[in-house]
């Protein structure tokens, strides 16, 4: 059974991609910054449960040490925590952004290299967003181009090119980022509208199933490849 770590994972998108891995026969640790939530999610999927905040070196570094103990490898890390800021205010809360969205990914990451190099077809995901993508913030035609959103976009953007970056240093494992759809989560709530978690959960499940021949260093949404 495939042993999968998802950050950020008692609600939203993180929540129901740990359901769907769960019902095709994963092993899923839920790993969130808060224990009460954290078990209280794991609990009601079956799941396992890390504490992890994806901000903070021990927090991390014992998570993965807990996965080691446990099972002594991983085969899927979904980099899925992430925050969202409609305005620059200053320069403590660029780097709060910018420290989960895009250095939280550097540090899971190394964190569970080693034990994704003991894995079985061994894969990374991580929750990008086309708010970073260069090509549709230019287009007029796209709903990002409307969007005010500088930190978020900007750490976005530092997260897809994360991916491209490990995925051409690490070629023994595949690294893929996404665009997973406007969602109705609590993160996006002052947007209103959007789609169920669920729905967007299926594109991080495919890309976290993904055969051993299948694509790295890309950048998709449900429809395949997306422009960046």
């Amino acid at each position: 059974m495939p042993i999968t770590l998802i950050t950020g994972a008692n609600k939203g998108i993180g929540f129901e991609t740990a359901r769907q891995l769960l019902e095709l026969g994963h092993v899923v640790y839920i790993g969130a910054r808060d224990v009460e939530r954290g078990e209280k999610a794991a609990a009601e999927l079956g799941a396992r449960f890390v504490q992890l905040d994806v901000t903070d070196d021990a927090s991390v570094n014992g998570a993965l040490a807990a996965v080691d103990a446990a099972e002594g490898r991983l085969d899927v890390l979904v980099n899925n925590a992430g925050i969202l800021e409609y305005e620059v205010t200053d320069g403590p809360t660029a780097l709060r952004v910018f420290d989960t969205n895009a250095v939280g990914i550097v540090r899971v990451t190394e964190a569970a290299l080693p034990l994704l190099r003991k894995g079985s077809n061994p894969t990374v995901v991580t929750v990008s967003s086309s708010a970073g993508s260069f090509w549709a913030v230019t287009n007029p035609d796209r709903p990002e181009f409307h969007l005010r959103a500088a930190l978020y976009s900007s750490s976005k953007a530092a997260a897809t090119m994360l991916t491209l970056q490990y995925a051409k240093s690490q070629p023994d494992i595949r690294f893929n980022a996404l665009e997973p759809g406007f969602t109705a989560t609590d993160m996006t709530a002052a947007l209103g509208g959007g789609r169920s978690p669920e729905e967007s959960a299926r594109t991080v499940v495919r890309l976290a199933t993904l055969g051993a021949s299948g694509p790295t260093g890309t950048f998709q949404d449900e429809s395949g490849e997306l422009d960046w």
